[in-house]
């Protein structure tokens, strides 16, 4: 069994640990190398430039989703060249009544090379395939869509 881990650290800074008047803002190490702002989305007093955590889900989701769908393209000498998504995340209240993701939407884009193609049909059975076999979208409860134009 895989372990993917990160690390991830808060200070509080310059505010007081007191309801509505401390930062969010944190680091997320992925490697040595690679570290990323977090922070509440804008709508709970996040800034703009820094990553929230649903938005960090739904990145998480659509690369995994390309990823699964690529390997599986590959398999079936699809000569892609180009994949492209623009992944949403909803927030609302879940059945519980809790905050939370209420729903995922995946509207993947690909390009083919050469005058290769493929009819819609045969896209949606793979992109349905990789949704099945992304490990993400096997990790999350609530809806979850792959949109295909």
């Amino acid at each position: 069994m895989a372990k993917i881990s990160i690390d991830l650290s808060w200070k509080i800074g310059n505010g007081k640990m007191t309801s509505g008047n401390y930062s969010n803002e944190h680091e997320i190490f992925f490697s040595p190398n690679i570290k990323i702002i977090g922070d509440s989305a804008p709508d709970w007093k996040g800034s703009k430039l820094n990553i929230n955590p649903e938005q960090t889900l739904a990145a998480s989701l659509s690369s995994c989703h390309m990823m699964t769908f690529l390997a599986l393209a590959a398999k079936m000498k699809w000569p892609l060249i180009s994949y492209n998504d623009n992944a949403t995340a909803t927030l609302g209240k879940n059945s519980q009544g809790k905050m939370s993701v209420v729903k995922l939407e995946l509207k993947p884009k690909i390009k083919f090379s050469g005058e290769f193609s493929v009819d819609d049909s045969e896209i949606k059975k793979v992109q349905d395939r990789a949704h099945r076999y992304c490990f993400i979208a096997n990790s999350l409860s609530d809806e979850v869509k792959v949109l295909i134009n």
